[in-house]
């Protein structure tokens, strides 16, 4: 961390807010650093802040005073409120930033729903460009903040008045020869849910595994290659 200086402020950071009793309290932070923290995908606070200054504007670089701070947040400990204005503070994206954020989650919800969902009629996953031009017709606004899992079901029932889409998670069951085994679980679970396993005792496994439409045939082909095509895979209605 350092000290603020308004001419050496990188672009890219941004600003975290917090307001209280009408009082603002911003910091500068690493959107990248400051979004894993506020997700709880980190507990390193320290990578998220920018300088060490707290401010009642941070734009123009007015700090808060002391006073303000210890009355507010009930500390005048620098790195505690530091940290409390990160952890309930609101992230102010700038315009890039935000638009680099959406274009990560749009495309995470296009991977998701191409290989979670498929066409009712053909029982095929929509192509990633259909998918992506649904999100265009339906207006599907996504949000740059929140986690993608939080935002894929609204999503899900816009594009629906766009285009058809039925989850299509497949049950098999797979039984794998005893030399292949243990090689093969990395693959399962990549790949699936591992529901249940079973070892035989001449050493083969029995696993049941929910598998996305979209993956299905990558795994079959992934233990096919494994085995030399020395498994058997059923579907479990």
């Amino acid at each position: 961390m350092k000290d603020f200086q308004k001419k050496n402020v990188d672009s890219r950071f941004t600003v975290v807010r917090l307001s209280i009793s009408g009082e603002k309290f911003e910091i500068f932070v690493d959107p990248d650093h400051a979004l894993k923290f506020k997700k709880g995908e980190t507990h390193e606070y320290e990578k998220a802040i920018a300088f060490d200054e707290i401010y009642s504007d941070a734009k123009k670089g007015v700090r808060i005073s002391d006073e303000k701070l210890k009355k507010h947040l009930k500390t005048d400990n620098n790195q505690e409120a530091l940290k409390i204005i990160l952890e309930k503070g609101e992230l102010l994206l700038n315009t890039q930033q935000r638009k680099q954020k959406i274009e990560e989650k749009r495309k995470q919800v296009i991977t998701i729903i191409s290989g979670n969902y498929v066409d009712p009629k053909t029982k095929i996953p929509h192509p990633p460009q259909r998918i992506e031009q649904a999100l265009i017709e339906a207006r599907v606004s996504i949000d740059p903040i929140k986690n993608t899992d939080e935002q894929i079901k609204g999503i899900i029932e816009e594009l629906r008045k766009v285009i058809p889409m039925k989850s299509e998670i497949s049950k098999l069951k797979i039984t794998i020869p005893a030399q292949y085994a243990p090689q093969s679980i990395g693959i399962l679970k990549k790949f699936g849910t591992v529901e249940s396993e079973e070892w035989k005792n001449d050493g083969s496994l029995s696993s049941v595994i929910l598998v996305p439409p979209g993956s299905k045939i990558t795994l079959i082909d992934k233990l096919n290659s494994l085995t030399k095509g020395n498994i058997i895979a059923d579907s479990i209605e």
